[in-house]
């Protein structure tokens, strides 16, 4: 199991046991490289463990924790954050997570108690699952470490291949569930405490609604200080680090603020998809990068580094096996595939970059924030509803898993979670509604898809537009504020005044990009009419051969909204094939 993710911790391996428990970890060595070794054990004075612990992520705020945590009269023997977090859980139990400030996963166990406690932070940046087999409770950061157990099932039944088919195109997570049958995700901001007497899984974090006394000048003031006190805490870094620019607002204010508070410049990256990865005309309304990106780069004086990536190593077919491989799921095409070539581009030099992820979510990047949802329906239902691939399953199948139904029931348990002051009008109720679903929804499946691309290459990417205190207030900001200036993001515009140059600030909204090379689609109409013709495909039981077949011949001005199905359906074919060839599920529907 442990050597099943060896690729998330390439520097060090280790492993500790007693008759009751084992911990495995690989380690990334990012802070106190020569000690910080895992698992972390805590012993008496006699040498007898009292807790173990294995960690992934990192907390920022451990120098804080650590000084009063020796004022409490707790010793150590290194720098690293994991023996803070082990010290603080056995000062302040399971609650101790509430205290800690970053991006984490953790398992502490205690043997004299029999308790272990598995807790993961508040947005999920980090990951963690956990399953009950054979009388035993097993956890790991990905499913695919359990499954690698000599006796373990690799069973997918109908829910589960609905989750794994909602978690790609769709993009929606479902808190706690995964494609297979009993494994389980602990959720974000959660503790499972496990015990002889039974299992407790607590929640100990949650957005809600609050009243937002400041007025528009004091937001954004707020806002700056809240993301340049994040910026700073994610700089600590004992290994190169890289800032990831697009020449967007995002990266280019997170790599604006690594400036401010770095005596030794940064180094910057940036990625190019190829002939036509950008169109200005396109239903996302994208923009080149390079000119943004050179603008930065010089406002930086960064030392920048320009990835291009070319559409014949988009369609590889071994490179569509390691994304669905890192994922232990369907990717999502060229966005996918890109993003895991720009990750190794990037580890070549650095072990840890920030990114601008998660921007978008927090402030009201998307244009379906602006559109004036009011369906009881997922914000981006339009996308859905585009990209709705069940059209190419077997009818049946495509009749069973009745994903619109489905996904009003999640619709409505999400909106179930959400509370709502007395004062909220109907309009900021639904707008906040909005927002909690993006960032409970959404936003995961993203933090879930870069943690396990960057990690797959044993890259670490931070996300400062994560932190929890940045996220709690920009939600309970009133919705006029956020479009205050009558566009997207308007309070990180505003905080970014003077800090970012005003070509980047006047930009509007351009997404990861994808490529618009027309190679890129023939090679995929090829993979898939091979697929079809040699007929030994495990996914064509499952797929309408019909609907498949009608792809291939399908049109492909991928600058037109509706015409997105086609390629996005030959890459859902060709992640489906290579998904069963993998993990070679024994399917229970």
């Amino acid at each position: 199991m442990v050597a099943a993710l060896s690729a998330r911790g390439p520097d060090a391996q280790g492993v500790w046991a007693d008759s009751s428990a084992a911990l495995g970890h690989n380690r990334l060595a990012v802070v106190d490289l020569n000690g910080g070794r895992q698992p972390v054990v805590r012993a008496d004075a006699h040498g007898e463990p009292l807790s173990v612990l294995v960690f992934s992520g990192e907390v920022y705020n451990h120098h804080q924790l650590r000084g009063e945590l020796a004022a409490r009269g707790h010793w150590f023997r290194n720098r690293s954050d994991s023996e803070v977090v082990l010290a603080s859980v056995a000062e302040w139990g399971p609650h101790a997570v509430s205290r800690l400030d970053g991006m984490f996963a953790f398992a502490v166990w205690e043997p004299r108690r029999r308790r272990l406690t598995l807790a993961r932070d508040r947005l999920g940046i980090k990951p963690l699952y956990y399953q009950y087999h054979a009388g035993q409770l097993r956890f790991a950061s990905e499913p695919k470490a359990l499954l690698a157990a000599e006796d373990a099932d690799c069973t997918v039944d109908l829910d589960g291949f609905r989750e794994l088919v909602l978690s790609s195109h769709p993009m929606i997570s479902t808190p706690g569930r995964t494609a297979f049958t009993g494994i389980a995700e602990l959720p974000p901001g959660h503790v499972l405490v496990s015990t002889p007497d039974g299992s407790r899984l607590r929640r100990y974090w949650s957005l809600e609604p609050r009243e937002h006394d400041d007025d528009l000048p004091g937001t954004v003031c707020a806002v700056r200080s809240l993301v340049a006190r994040s910026v700073h805490s994610n700089l600590e870094a004992e290994v190169p680090r890289c800032t990831l620019l697009s020449g967007g607002l995002d990266s280019s204010l997170i790599a604006s603020l690594v400036r401010q508070g770095s005596a030794l410049g940064q180094d910057t990256v940036s990625v190019d998809v190829g002939a036509g990865s950008a169109a200005a005309s396109d239903d996302m309304a994208r923009s080149p990068d390079a000119p943004f990106v050179e603008v930065m780069a010089s406002h930086l004086g960064s030392r920048h580094r320009h990835v291009v990536i070319t559409a014949t190593a988009l369609a590889d077919p071994g490179l569509r096996q390691q994304v669905v491989s890192a994922r232990d799921g369907l990717g999502l095409g060229d966005f996918d595939a890109s993003l895991l070539l720009l990750f190794r581009a990037v580890r070549e030099r650095h072990t840890v970059a920030l990114s601008g992820e998660a921007a978008d979510e927090v402030f009201g990047g998307y244009r379906w924030f602006h559109t004036g949802h009011h369906q009881a329906d997922f914000p981006w239902r339009q996308v859905i509803d585009q990209g709705d691939l069940t059209r190419l399953l077997d009818p049946g199948l495509a009749a069973a898993l009745d994903l619109p139904a489905h996904r009003h029931e999640l619709y409505t348990q999400a909106v179930g979670e959400l509370g709502h002051l007395d004062s909220a009008s109907e309009q900021e109720r639904q707008l906040r509604v909005n927002s909690y679903l993006n960032l409970t929804r959404f936003l995961p499946v993203l933090l879930e898809r870069t943690d396990r691309l960057s990690m797959s290459t044993g890259l670490e990417v931070r996300v400062p537009f994560c932190d929890h205190r940045l996220v709690e207030y920009v939600f309970n900001a009133p919705w006029p504020m956020k479009t205050f200036d009558g566009r997207e993001k308007s309070l990180l515009r505003a905080a970014a005044q003077g800090i970012v140059p005003e070509p980047v600030l006047a930009r509007r909204k351009s997404p990861y990009p994808v490529t618009r090379d027309p190679a890129y689609r023939r090679a995929l109409t090829g993979q898939v009419g091979e697929l079809l013709r040699a007929g030994d495909s495990p996914a064509l039981a499952l797929l309408n051969t019909t609907a498949v077949s009608e792809l291939l011949l399908a049109p492909g001005n991928s600058s037109r909204p509706a015409d997105r199905f086609p390629r996005e359906g030959l890459e859902f074919v060709l992640d489906l094939d290579s998904w069963l060839r993998l993990y070679r599920p024994r399917l229970t529907f």
